[in-house]
């Protein structure tokens, strides 16, 4: 499976990358701002992208967004620290097909994969 992990925060990233299923991912891309996001999704490598919302130079509604307008398939699951409830009613309503807040906990991770099926 082809993950891609969409945070400006390296640190953030790599708790993801931590918290994945052992054996789950055959490759994986890291992206700093949502302008690599889209360009990951574009070229095939984010079955499932894990993306942060605050972001510099395009944030993760906007990749949200985007991805609905070139109907670019993947399955996006957000992980942020912005939790107000019309910001993750907007992120679902674009496509994530979860929401998840940080700092990302391993557990929580899981269960949120196995809710929409990903494992």
């Amino acid at each position: 499976m082809k993950i891609t992990v969409c945070d400006d925060s390296l640190m953030s990233r790599k708790s993801v990358l931590k918290s994945l299923p052992k054996n789950w991912a055959t490759e994986i891309t890291q992206c700093k701002h949502g302008l690599e996001a889209m360009e990951a999704c574009r070229s095939g490598l984010a079955e499932v992208l894990f993306l942060d919302l605050t972001m510099p130079i395009m944030d993760g509604l906007e990749v949200l967004e985007k991805l609905k307008s070139e109907n670019i398939k993947t399955a996006t699951i957000v992980i942020s620290a912005d939790f107000q409830p019309h910001v993750q009613q907007r992120a679902l309503s674009l496509g994530a097909l979860a929401f998840i807040t940080k700092p990302v906990n391993p557990e929580r991770l899981h269960l949120t994969l196995k809710e929409v099926g990903l494992i």
